[in-house]
Parts: structure tokens; sequence; C-alpha cells
């Protein structure tokens, strides 16, 4: 095997942690041969090339079947070489049989992973403002529309819930927070439940690390189970709704007991920002299978 943090061997022992739970984070590229298959013998150095070159970008497992029956089995491979790529814990692309290079970086280049640059769970391009505020909008003339509403018909507490959920928006949390409180007949509803949720996303980044420091925990131990859970916050508030949930429910597979179950009400409180119903009813299928 070539000398590169960027290739390993998987074991049975090792599958969970090296391959499940890191390709949340980094793509992982498995690669399944033995050692009497010839073919297995052509590709190996290709893959090791492009895993040395693309520095990180996604990690090479190597996959002997002889030796790690169970997860060949697990993924029912049948012929050699057989190459999986794995991304946030499931299957996103494959091909089998030794294949020239052009090939594997086609799957590299379709799945958007670039040479040089690795793939971290907040996009480069995710957005410096909140994506739940719409382009143009003047939020300072809206939020001074709102408070003017309010002062002359306090019992609107509509209207208050609205402001309120702006003025976490912008960053005005215990303003949010007392119009939060002054609520009677709206206290319960799912609009004050919503904004209480974002509320209560926002205060826990109040104190957080940089993504890029919670992403570099991460890599180092998959199941940092604090890192993993703060990044599903940023993710969540950067408008990656999905990569998100894949977070937090993969904090409440890990340790039901972490936060006093935080993975799982983490998830509720998102489900109540997330606008996608076919998204949150898989996400809530999800959770429930870990439940019962």
């Amino acid at each position: 095997m070539a000398q590169s943090p960027h290739i390993f061997d998987v074991t049975e022992q090792n599958f969970e942690q090296e391959v499940l739970l890191a390709s949340q984070h980094t793509p992982i590229l498995l690669d399944f041969w033995a050692a009497w298959c010839g073919p297995c013998r052509q590709l190996m150095p290709t893959l090791e090339k492009l895993a040395i070159e693309f520095g990180g970008a996604f990690r090479l497992g190597k996959v002997d079947t002889d030796q790690q029956t169970q997860v060949a089995a697990a993924f029912g491979i049948r012929s050699l070489p057989t190459v999986v790529l794995m991304k946030n814990g499931q299957v996103a692309d494959h091909f089998m049989g030794a294949q020239p290079e052009r090939t594997v970086r086609e799957l590299l280049a379709r799945q958007q992973i670039l040479a040089g640059v690795a793939p971290t769970p907040i996009a480069a391009g995710a957005p410096t403002e909140d994506p739940m505020i719409e382009a143009d909008v003047d939020v300072d003339a809206k939020i001074a529309a709102l408070k003017a509403t309010l002062a002359e018909s306090p019992d609107k507490e509509e209207t208050a819930i609205e402001l309120a959920e702006l003025l976490v928006r912008v960053g005005e949390k215990d303003e949010a927070t007392q119009l939060l409180d002054g609520l009677k007949t709206q206290a319960e509803s799912d609009g004050a439940r919503r904004v209480r949720a974002l509320l209560g996303f926002v205060r826990q980044l109040e104190h957080a690390p940089d993504p890029d420091s919670l992403q570099q925990r991460v890599a180092r131990n998959p199941a940092d189970l604090e890192a993993l859970h703060l990044l599903g916050v940023f993710l969540l508030l950067a408008g990656q709704e999905q990569s998100a949930l894949d977070h937090f429910l993969t904090v409440m597979r890990l340790d039901r007991k972490f936060g006093e179950d935080l993975g799982r009400k983490s998830l509720i409180d998102a489900f109540r920002l997330v606008t996608d119903a076919d998204l949150v009813g898989d996400y809530r299928r999800r959770m429930s299978s870990l439940l019962f």
C-alpha cells in the first residue's frame, strides 16, 4: 500500500467509525479487492495515485474481501474489483471492474470531489446572510414597520412573533426573547414554537468554535458528539438542512444520553424550521426507527 494518511485498510472493527461516520464529512472511496484478483492489482495503483493527488478531498479505504467477509457481504459484493463511494453514511456511486483512470476521475467529478480541496460539511459557498430572509427585503424597514404596528396594537401576537423571528435573524436575541415571553394566547402556537427553536439554535452558537475548528475536531475523532452537534447547527442556520439533519441523527444514533438526548431534541426543533415536508417526513421516520 502507498504510504499516505488518505489511504487506510478497512476492517470490521473500524468500519463504523472510519467509513460510516467519517463519510459524513469526507467521502470514502471503498476498494473491494483480493490478493488473487489480477484486475484488482491493475486498478489499485490508480486509486492510490488519485487519493494522494486529491490531497484529502476523499479517503481511499481498502477492503480485502477474503479477510473482511462481513463488510463485503454487507455491500453484496459479487465481482472484483468493485469500487463504492460513500457519502453521508450512504452509497453515492460505484463501478465494477478494472476501469481506466478516466472513469475514476469521472466518478469523482460527478460527485463534485475536487483535487486538492477537501470538502467540508459547510460548503464554501454557504450564504453569509440568513438564507431565510429574502434578498430584496429591507430588513431594517420591515422591523421598523412591525414595531410600529405592534405599538399601535400590542395585542397582535402574530405580529410579535413575526418581529421576534426577524430580530433573532439579525442578532437581537434578547429583544426577541422579551417578545416571546410576553405572548399569551399564541405562546404555544406553531409560529411561536418555530421562533423559539430558531432562538435556541442561535444561542447554542454564542460561544461555539468556528466551523473550521469543529471540522478539524471531527476529522480527528468522528465520534466527537459536541462538534458534530454544533456543526449541525451551523449547517441548519446556513440553509443546508439535509446535512444538518444528518448530523443530528448521527448524534442521536451514537449516544442517546449525550446532552440529555440532544440529538433527538435537535431533530424535533429542526423539523419546525425545515420547510421541505418530504425531507421532514423522511427524517421523522429515520428518527422513529432509532426510538423503537
